[in-house]
């Protein structure tokens, strides 16, 4: 079984590798680059969930995989305010595909307005971290809730939510979303 994650990102690989080696151990699982087709910040669910499953396909027909497997993080705008949040696509060889959303975490305002003014969320917690590539250790999730939670786990999470169609399967009448 081959199995295409449509990132190099290692947080995000080790998102996917977290299941996919209980599940299936003799899986061999490939991250590939390639493109979520949305912008670097999406801004709301709908856009993540399409660059989630651009990801998806694009990783599962760059490598005639078994599944392929897209992450992407973004915001959006709930009536009490900017939330972060994310989901995993999952796109299978037969057509099947599924999805799975992470938790959704309030933006603290003066970082919600600097996304809102078109700073990528990454950017913004590095400098109001003084750190470099927040989003590829804990991400603004380990910093906004001091590492009680990290982007892997987040991840990992919403992984284990879009598996499930295919983990099981009989207890799902159709698998599309």
């Amino acid at each position: 079984m081959i199995i295409a994650i449509g990132s190099t990102n290692p947080v995000k690989v080790t998102a996917v590798t977290t299941h996919i080696s209980r599940l299936w151990p003799e899986a061999q699982v490939v991250p590939v680059a390639v493109p979520s087709g949305v912008s670097a910040m999406p801004l709301s669910d709908a856009e993540t969930i399409t660059g989630a499953q651009n990801r998806a396909r694009a990783a599962r027909a760059a490598l005639n995989a078994d599944l392929g497997i897209g992450l992407e993080g973004g915001v959006h705008q709930e009536p009490f305010g900017l939330v972060l949040q994310g989901w995993v696509a999952i796109a299978a060889s037969d057509g099947r595909t599924s999805l799975g959303g992470c938790a959704r975490l309030p933006l603290p305002e003066h970082i919600a307005r600097r996304v809102q003014d078109g700073e990528e969320l990454g950017h913004v917690m590095d400098d109001v971290m003084g750190d470099h590539n927040t989003k590829q250790k804990g991400g603004a999730v380990g910093a906004l809730t001091n590492h009680l939670v990290v982007r892997g786990e987040a991840f990992a999470t919403a992984v284990a939510y879009a598996l499930a169609p295919f983990v099981s399967p009989h207890l799902y009448d159709a698998v599309n979303f």
